[in-house]
């Protein structure tokens, strides 16, 4: 079991979505520290202030994770203050939502580095010291959309499959070397926040707050790899079996998924 309790948890993406839920039941469970970074000043403030009751035991940053020095200079900071990171929830996603040649070079840069290249330069800093101290917990959020492809979330697709290929390779690095380091991929559908505005699905989309409490339970669970919902779960076998314009039929026509994205207005700032 990984314990919350007394332990310096951080969380980037945490100023708004299960980011947020998140870092509220880390708290709520007793964690020492919670570090919160975004790149949105005026949510982290929100947030700071909603969360007085925390006390010394919240930290936030404004940063982007997408600036490699930058993270370095941060990381560095938090190591420097606190010491050790025990729990890192790799959260921090944005989306595009439109057609592939619809997407600037910035648009999928962006994509990428927000959502695969960040986490990974991330987890390089901090993962030493979980090492050296024989004991961690490093949660990737990945997506339902990185087990299967879909009409406007090219690059988004393409994100979500790196963080599962790398999150669940890395978790057999860390078992296979007895390193003590523990990795829980997350994979969850449609999720009812800002980034998804807009989105109309026959399967339903997941609420904010018991999809947060699942995570955070799968992380106190040490679980390997959790899909939300159920369904998720036939992913990989039903499009390993069929063949793939029946699957294409199924997901699309049957299921709908392949129109989800029609009406999607995303996060309005």
């Amino acid at each position: 079991m990984s314990d919350f309790r007394n332990r310096v948890v951080l969380i980037t993406g945490g100023a708004s979505g299960i980011g947020k839920i998140m870092g509220r039941l880390a708290l709520d469970r007793g964690a020492a520290h919670l570090v919160i970074w975004d790149q949105d000043a005026t949510a982290l403030a929100r947030t700071a202030a909603q969360w007085a009751d925390a006390g010394p035991r919240l930290h936030t940053l404004a940063i982007d994770i997408t600036n490699t020095t930058m993270l370095e200079t941060a990381c560095h900071a938090l190591l420097q203050q606190l010491q050790r990171v025990d729990i890192l929830i790799n959260n921090a996603g944005i989306v595009a939502g439109k057609l592939f040649q619809d997407h600037t070079a910035a648009d999928i840069d962006r994509t990428m580095q927000v959502n695969s290249l960040a986490m990974m330069q991330l987890t390089r800093l901090l993962l030493p010291g979980m090492m050296a101290r024989g004991e961690g917990h490093i949660c990737n959020i990945a997506s339902a959309a990185g087990l299967i492809y879909n009409p406007k979330l090219s690059v988004y697709c393409a994100s979500k499959w790196a963080v599962i290929g790398w999150s669940e390779s890395l978790r057999l690095e860390m078992e296979m070397q007895r390193t003590g380091v523990r990795i829980t991929t997350v994979a969850p559908y449609y999720i009812n926040t800002g980034m998804f505005a807009g989105v109309r699905s026959l399967i339903p989309i997941l609420e904010p707050a018991p999809t947060a409490g699942r995570i955070i339970r799968a992380i106190e669970r040490n679980r390997i790899f959790l899909k939300m919902p159920g369904l998720v779960n036939l992913i990989p076998p039903v499009k390993g079996l069929l063949p793939i314009r029946w699957f294409d039929w199924l997901v699309g026509k049957v299921l709908r998924t392949h129109a989800t994205m029609t009406y999607f207005t995303g996060r309005r700032e």
